[in-house]
């Protein structure tokens, strides 16, 4: 069973779709807006590898981001390193969830942490601290990695402009595949659910000192986390690293561009304010050093939904996701949904049973 097909994103779903599927024997073609691999929102994010931690309210993000969590190590063993130290704390009365809750949720989820007796000197007002084992994607080694392994099969700085389902394919640009897979998260094709665009801001911080990952936990919290420069960290905010909550793709561009140095003074007092009232020292110990600006697609919802679906309109894939370590979900469900439809293709036709005979036999 060989394919020819083309995958629309060249971020971490598209790259490592393309990856998986060449090496089974499929003719793939990637095609990117952009110069150079994971220049959206793959290469601007927290660089977390998840375990499952942040996602306390959604149970099929958690179940994902734990088994993903080790098969991306596996698979990927040069493309992340272990965080020295990183903590999830519960904040005392801004948490949406207590303590001995959150705790419960992640011992029953089967995902492993240690307790810590007290909290650090350096935080405040939590009621109790976690460590966990989660890892920072190293992106300069991914992007070298895909760009060599698919230095064949890469369109870059390539507008998709049409894309359609033909007789027994998909039509794009102009050129036909058996199948195409849309790894843009909704901007190419709209999913099939309702759906926002998040245009997003994240923060940039140098410190010099060693100093833990960070997240506050759960719901309109923040977290410190390192990035693959032992020296740079991110500051991420649910409140405030969002720029708006837009209807359509086009519309979170338009408000993304508009971004200006106002702006980031406003979103950095705010952010610097959120994160000080747990880590007072926090304006001592970091130095500002920039921003990153992406867009998210999110589902409509309160549940904190973040694992991934994959949509399917003939010949055409969409997918839905929200973290990295659920590559290997979106993989196998496109695998496995092409295999059934030519599985059922090739299906003799329904003979009349002979069971009826058996039970005559059996019974002279």
């Amino acid at each position: 069973m060989s394919f020819k097909v083309g995958i629309v994103g060249a971020g971490w779903y598209g790259c490592h779709l393309a990856s998986s599927l060449a090496t089974l024997g499929f003719e793939v073609t990637v095609f990117d807006r952009q110069e150079r691999l994971m220049q959206e929102a793959s290469g601007n994010n927290q660089f977390r590898l998840h375990l499952g931690f942040h996602y306390a309210r959604h149970h099929g993000t958690r179940l994902q981001s734990r088994d993903g969590f080790q098969r991306f190590i596996e698979r990927y063993p040069t493309l992340s390193r272990e965080v020295a130290q990183n903590i999830y704390a519960v904040p005392r009365g801004a948490s949406l969830i207590d303590f001995q809750t959150y705790k419960l949720i992640m011992a029953a989820s089967g995902i492993d942490y240690i307790e810590l007796a007290e909290a650090p000197d350096f935080l405040q007002s939590v009621e109790g601290c976690l460590l966990a084992r989660e890892r920072v994607i190293l992106l300069h080694r991914a992007r070298e990695l895909f760009q060599q392994r698919l230095a064949g099969c890469l369109r870059l700085g390539t507008e998709v402009r049409t894309l359609r389902n033909v007789d027994g394919g998909a039509e794009l640009n102009g050129e036909r595949f058996d199948y195409v897979i849309d790894a843009t998260w909704g901007q190419l094709r709209r999913p099939p659910i309702e759906v926002f665009y998040e245009p997003t801001l994240l923060l940039y911080y140098e410190c010099t000192e060693a100093v833990p990952a960070i997240t506050l936990v759960d719901g309109p919290l923040c977290s410190i986390y390192p990035t693959e420069d032992p020296q740079i960290y991110t500051l991420s905010s649910v409140p405030h690293t969002p720029l708006g909550r837009c209807a359509t793709a086009g519309e979170a561009h338009v408000k993304r561009a508009e971004v200006g140095r106002d702006l980031v003074t406003a979103k950095r007092i705010a952010m610097e304010d959120q994160v000080s009232l747990n880590v007072p020292s926090f304006r001592d110990r970091f130095r500002f050093v920039g921003i990153q600006l992406a867009i998210k697609t999110k589902p409509v919802g309160q549940y904190d939904d973040r694992s991934c679906y994959v949509f399917q309109d003939g010949r055409i894939f969409g997918v839905m996701s929200g973290k990295i370590d659920t590559i290997f979900f979106a993989t196998e469900r496109i695998l496995s949904m092409i295999e059934a439809e030519h599985s059922a293709a090739a299906a003799p036709a329904e003979a009349p049973s002979a069971l009826r005979d058996s039970i005559l036999m059996r019974a002279a």
